[in-house]
């Protein structure tokens, strides 16, 4: 029994402790520690289980897609009386048009701020008196 089966044997841990050890030993030992573990398929993806599925044998695409099927952000897509669906996506509608109105608002707000401060900058900017210049240093005299 080799190194590596004793490795697979304790798992996944065993592996990241393996990877992070060698990273603090020598760096490019980690590096190669990492390429083997994605190329052999111990670490991300297994190509054991394939790219999709998960080690208890589900389908994780196929999960999604049902999962996706079945909600929509969160929600559930139906809730099997059509009145209050109809009602509840007027609802959303109406505050998804709010929201937007209300950042437009603040975005003209926000634009009305910046525009009065930098009015207040130039006006203060025109009434400021001229810096003197002062005269250039007079070279002094070589003896």
């Amino acid at each position: 029994m080799g190194l590596i089966s004793k490795i697979d044997d304790i798992g996944r841990p065993a592996w990241i402790a393996l990877t992070v050890l060698s990273f603090i030993l020598f760096w490019p030992i980690g590096i190669a520690l990492l390429v083997y573990l994605k190329w052999s398929g111990r670490m991300f993806c297994s190509k054991r289980y394939g790219h999709w599925n998960t080690p208890d044998g589900s389908n994780a695409r196929a999960e999604f897609r049902d999962w996706k099927r079945r909600h929509r952000w969160g929600r559930d897509a139906s809730s099997g009386n059509v009145a209050f669906d109809e009602y509840r996506e007027e609802t959303l509608r109406k505050l998804d048009e709010q929201q937007r109105e209300f950042r437009d608002f603040l975005d003209r707000l926000r634009a009305a701020k910046d525009r009065a401060e930098f009015d207040d900058f130039m006006a203060e900017r025109r009434d400021r008196p001229p810096v003197p210049k002062e005269p250039p240093p007079a070279a002094s005299p070589t003896a």
